[in-house]
């Protein structure tokens, strides 16, 4: 290994131990939001129907955020784009006590939008990971900042009966507490982008770009996410898989808190429930990234969309059982973070680095979207439905995303994927 590789491997390395402790921070937000905010919704609402507006409006924020955070990063950088991201959360936590101080529902909603940053942020610190990675390694380095977020989101669903401790203390809501926890892990976040990412990964990425490049070749055309996606059969494919992976995940996930409320389970089977989804979703991340990287990124998404059947398929037959409902939670962790993880990996190998970042800001708005729009649909359809009705109806949706899957497996690549 000559000097020149010795130290982009160094980089690498600093670029991942950076993004671990941010996104280990930001994690502890990414747990509550969800989960205390639909409970909180259903509050200060004054019915369950409202709930599922907690991940509409935190998912909708999220989606709003992602493109200015990934056009921001293509002029100035990861480190001022997830610093800033990482800003706007913690003022989202901030509104949402004064929101539930003053039962005013309307108000927690705009907090729900800004606290969706704090998920573009995560999400966009997973493709900050591949910004220097080769691609042999872009999987597992997508996959290891993912993975990271376990340790936070796992132990912000069990800050419910801290949260509400320190809610006493303060003189606030009972389940506002908790979003203390979420302003203060996503401060110290920021901070942590702001200084640690130096060089700054995507702007290094660029540079070198532009230097490897012949000196009589034309300058890359840059080119808006959405255009770069219609034209790219591979990166659409990707984008899809993931929209559909996340609109399954919010939909049954958000309810999980409410229907297991509403047939009696106390915060604490209810915050362990959201812990154990929530490690599903980032604990296995490393094996599924290599997965990725060895077996081929659509075989990955395979065994995703799979586990999400399985996982509609449980919560469809075992609504009735707390035991049943939590097995279905972590069976749509892990599937979609199979999904996610290798369909990211695929979107990042599919474009040129120069194009990289809007459409990975296009991909997180599309993802985002469908979560909103999986959010939104969810209330009704557990008032109506059932959550056994919930299940089977977004299995359906998965199984159509399953069948592209299969019908893509002949042409598929059997590790770095390239543009179509």
């Amino acid at each position: 290994m000559d000097q020149q590789d010795q130290q982009q491997d160094d980089q690498q390395r600093h670029v991942i131990r950076v993004l671990v402790v941010a996104q280990i921070l930001g994690g502890i937000g990414a747990g509550a939001t969800l989960s205390l905010g639909a409970l909180l919704a259903a509050e200060t609402s004054g019915s369950s129907a409202w709930s599922g507006m907690a991940a509409t409006m935190a998912t909708l924020g999220a989606a709003a955020a992602a493109v200015p955070l990934a056009t921001l990063a293509q002029r100035r950088g990861r480190r001022v784009s997830l610093a800033a991201g990482a800003v706007v959360a913690c003022c989202g936590a901030l509104l949402a006590i004064t929101a539930a101080s003053l039962a005013l529902f309307p108000l927690l909603l705009v907090a729900l939008v800004l606290l969706g940053a704090g998920a573009a942020v995560g999400l966009q610190a997973r493709f900050a990971a591949t910004d220097l990675a080769t691609d042999a390694t872009r999987g597992r380095s997508l996959a290891v900042v993912v993975w990271s977020t376990t340790i936070g989101a796992v132990l912000g669903p069990n800050l419910f009966e801290p949260g509400q401790a320190l809610a006493g203390v303060l003189g606030i809501p009972a389940l506002s507490g908790g979003f203390v926890f979420t302003a203060a892990a996503q401060a110290a976040a920021a901070l942590v982008y702001s200084l640690g990412l130096r060089p700054d990964p995507l702007l290094t990425a660029l540079r070198r770009d532009a230097e490897d490049r012949p000196a009589d070749s034309p300058a890359p055309v840059r080119r808006r996410g959405l255009a770069v996606l219609a034209r790219n059969s591979t990166a659409r494919f990707a984008v899809v898989t993931i929209a559909v992976s996340h609109a399954a995940m919010v939909s049954l996930m958000s309810m999980t808190p409410v229907h297991l409320h509403d047939h009696g389970a106390g915060l604490s089977i209810v915050g362990l429930t959201i812990s154990l989804h929530i490690a599903g979703m980032y604990a296995l991340s490393p094996l599924f990234g290599w997965i990725a990287d060895r077996a081929g990124r659509v075989q990955g998404i395979l065994v995703g969309q799979v586990l999400l059947v399985a996982a509609l398929l449980t919560a469809w037959r075992g609504s009735g059982s707390e035991f049943w409902v939590t097995v279905s939670l972590i069976l749509l962790g892990l599937g979609w973070s199979a999904c996610v993880v290798s369909a990211s990996a695929l979107l990042a190998g599919a474009v040129d680095v120069s194009e990289r970042a809007p459409v990975q800001g296009s991909s997180d708005l599309v993802m985002n979207l469908a979560g909103a729009l999986g959010g939104a649909v969810a209330g009704p359809a557990l008032v109506l439905l059932g959550y056994s009705g919930l299940g089977g109806a977004t299995a359906v949706l998965v199984a159509s995303a399953l069948v592209w899957t299969v019908a893509r497996l002949p042409s598929s690549r059997t590790r770095t994927p390239v543009p179509a």
